[in-house]
């Protein structure tokens, strides 16, 4: 895991990093945990001049969050198909290497900015901003920000983002918000994907997960979709139209007061 978004202080080793122990200071006597606190601490500071970034654009910003091979891609490939005559799209991708997934979205005509983030397992507020500086989002309505395939680290980093939209496919199992807790709970909403297998991976119970997510004291909606199939894509659109009604709503009241 990355070295700057505390993964690697675990239960097991945080006692080395505590008052006192071995890995407490630094070479030059500064604590360790004041090095990590002001990481975090600059990082929602430029997670707020991101939001301000997209309110000035009248941009609902979406946050897409799931295991590798959840489905990311394939919903917005399915999303743009969909859209692409009523509203403008654009893209950030976010991944270790390669830009096969910004590649995929630019087939489809919409401006997608790739970022390979190394070894660094999930997208921060910088990395975010450096990408605004090569994307043109005048008259953008929305434009989503396909995090790094992880389900632990990417919940924990504020990105200037309006909303949290977590993937859950069903080859995955239903228990992943109970093993997951941290991600889905800060969701705004869950997507159960590949709804198509369902008939074949029978042991996936759509209201099992609905209920572990429940259990995390999430009212978030939680929706079943095949990108593939365009099952239960309407409710998806749906749903994203009034999200950005919302958020532009909201902006204007906060440009008139």
């Amino acid at each position: 895991m990355c070295d700057t978004c505390g993964c690697n202080v675990t239960p097991g080793n945080e006692h080395l990093v505590a008052a006192g122990g071995h890995l407490a200071t630094t070479s030059t006597g500064h604590e360790s945990v004041e090095v990590l606190k002001g990481l975090l601490d600059a990082n929602d500071h430029q997670a707020g001049h991101n939001r301000e970034h997209f309110a000035r654009h009248r941009a609902l910003a979406v946050n897409l969050m799931s295991s590798p091979g959840a489905g990311k891609t394939a919903l917005l490939e399915a999303t743009v198909e969909a859209l692409g005559g009523e509203l403008k799209i654009a893209v950030i991708e976010g991944d270790l290497e390669t830009e096969n997934d910004a590649e995929r979205i630019r087939a489809k005509g919409i401006p997608a900015v790739q970022i390979s983030t190394g070894s660094a397992c999930h997208l921060d507020a910088h990395m975010v901003h450096s990408a605004l500086h090569e994307l043109d989002i005048d008259d953008v309505d929305i434009v989503f920000i396909e995090n790094v395939g992880n389900l632990v680290c990417p919940a924990s980093f504020d990105l200037g983002q309006h909303l949290n939209v977590t993937l859950l496919s069903t080859p995955e199992g239903h228990d992943k918000p109970a093993k997951y807790p941290v991600m889905f709970r800060a969701s705004d909403l869950v997507l159960v994907t590949k709804s198509d297998l369902l008939a074949v991976l029978d042991d996936f119970d759509p209201s099992y997960a609905e209920q572990c997510l429940r259990q995390l004291a999430n009212t978030a909606p939680l929706l079943e979709l095949s990108a593939r199939s365009g099952d239960g894509m309407d409710h998806w659109l749906g749903w994203l139209r009034d999200q950005l009604e919302h958020v532009r709503q909201s902006d204007a009241a906060v440009g008139a007061g």
